[in-house]
C-alpha cells in the first residue's frame, strides 16, 4: 500500500493499551516488539510479495532475505519463521516446490527453520514469511530515535525495482541484473553484527517505500535530515533507465508523497536521482544513524566484509526538515 494510505489506515487502529508492547505500530518501525521478561523480548515481522524475479528458487531466497530483513534492522536475532503462500490453483508444483524450498534454503543461512505455514489459491502468486526473533528489551533498535548530528549509513547500493522493473520489459538483460539480485540475495545479517559493535542510535532497513521514504520515517523522532545523492551507491544503469521512464509504480508514489511531505530536492538533483532515491527497493540495506566519530570506522568495517555499496550518505540535522543535495 501507498505509504500515506497506509497510514490513514494505522490512524483509525485503537492504541494499543499493553504496557508490555515496546514496540508497536505508532513510529512505523520494522517490527512489533513484545516483552518477555526483563531480560527477553520477542521481534516479530511478516512480509510477503509477488515475483520480482524469473527464476522461482531465486524469488524464495529474496522473499525470505527480505522478510529476515526487518529482524535484522531491529537488532534482534531470528529463531524461527512461518511461510506464506498464495499460488493459482493451476501452477506447477514443482514451481511452487522452487519457491518454498529456496525460502527455507535462505532460512537455514540464517540459522533458523521455516517451522510451518499457510497457504491459499490465487490468481497471482505471492511468497514471504513471518518471522519471529529476539533481543534484549533495552538493546532494540528504533527507526526514529536518532539524534542530530548523527551520520547515516547505507550498506547497500540502491534501483532494485527499477532494474527488476526493466528486466520485465526486456530493457536490461539478466547479465545486468545479477547484481542486483545478489544483492537482495544477501542477508543483512552481517551488516547488523557489525553495526553492533559501534553506537547504533536509529536504524532501519531500505525497502518498499525506498530511501527517502524510510528516512522520513527515520526523522519522525523530531529530526531532520540532509543527505548527498553522489554519495549514495546506485545500482549500474539505474539512473538511465529512470531518465528513460523505466520506473515501477511504487517508486512513482513514494517520489509524489516524498514532495507531498515537504522533501526538498536541490535544483541539481535531476529527477531521475530524485527517482532512484525513491524507488521502492526489495531486501534493501539497512540505513543506520550512529555518532559522527564511528561512521567512518563502520563503513571501513561493512566494506571489508565485502558490503562494497556502503557509504555515509549524510547527516540527521535539528532542523525537521529532509534536504537532498547533489
Amino acid at each position: 500500500m501507498d505509504a500515506a494510505v497506509l497510514a490513514q489506515v494505522l490512524r483509525e487502529l485503537p492504541p494499543i493499551a499493553d504496557p508490555n508492547v515496546l514496540v508497536g505500530t505508532a513510529t512505523a518501525d520494522d517490527a512489533g516488539v513484545y516483552r518477555l521478561t526483563d531480560e527477553i523480548a520477542l521481534v516479530q515481522s511478516v512480509d510477503f510479495f509477488t515475483p520480482i524475479v524469473d527464476d522461482p528458487h531465486d524469488y524464495g531466497r529474496i522473499a525470505a532475505a527480505n522478510a529476515l530483513s526487518d529482524i535484522y534492522a531491529m537488532g534482534a536475532r531470528p529463531i524461527a519463521a512461518l511461510a506464506i503462500g498464495a499460488f493459482p490453483e493451476n501452477m506447477d508444483a514443482r514451481i511452487i516446490a522452487a519457491i518454498l524450498s529456496g525460502g527455507a534454503e535462505k532460512a537455514r543461512e540464517a540459522g533458523i527453520d521455516i517451522i510451518g505455514g499457510h497457504t491459499i489459491k490465487d490468481d497471482e502468486p505471492k511468497y514471504g514469511l513471518a518471522v519471529t526473533g529476539v533481543a534484549h528489551p533495552d538493546r532494540i533498535w528504533r527507526n526514529s530515535t536518532g539524534k542530530p548530528g548523527d551520520a547515516l549509513v547505507l550498506t547497500k547500493p540502491i534501483g532494485t525495482g527499477i532494474l527488476t522493473t526493466a528486466r520485465r520489459s526486456d530493457a536490461i538483460d539478466e547479465d545486468t541484473l545479477r547484481p542486483a539480485i545478489e544483492s537482495m540475495l544477501r542477508l543483512n545479517r552481517e551488516a547488523a553484527e557489525i553495526a553492533k559493535r559501534f553506537e547504533v542510535h536509529a536504524a532501519t532497513d531500505v525497502t518498499g517505500f525506498g530511501l527517502i521514504g524510510h528516512l522520513c520515517e527515520m526523522t519522525a523522532g523530531g529530526t531532520g535530515a540532509e543527505i548527498s545523492a553522489q554519495a549514495v551507491a546506485f545500482f549500474d544503469r539505474a539512473e538511465q533507465l529512470a531518465a528513460a521512464g523505466i520506473v515501477p509504480g511504487g517508486t512513482h508514489a513514494n517520489h509524489r508523497l516524498a514532495l507531498e511531505s515537504g522533501v526538498t530536492f536541490a535544483a541539481d538533483v535531476s529527477t531521475a536521482r530524485q527517482l532512484v532515491l525513491c524507488d521502492a527497493q526489495t531486501s534493501g540495506g539497512l540505513l543506520l544513524a550512529v555518532p559522527p566519530d564511528q561512521s567512518t570506522e563502520l563503513v571501513h568495517a561493512l566494506k571489508e566484509a565485502g558490503l562494497a555499496g556502503a557509504s555515509e550518505i549524510g547527516s540527521l540535522t535539528p532542523e525537521p526538515m529532509i534536504l537532498v543535495v547533489a
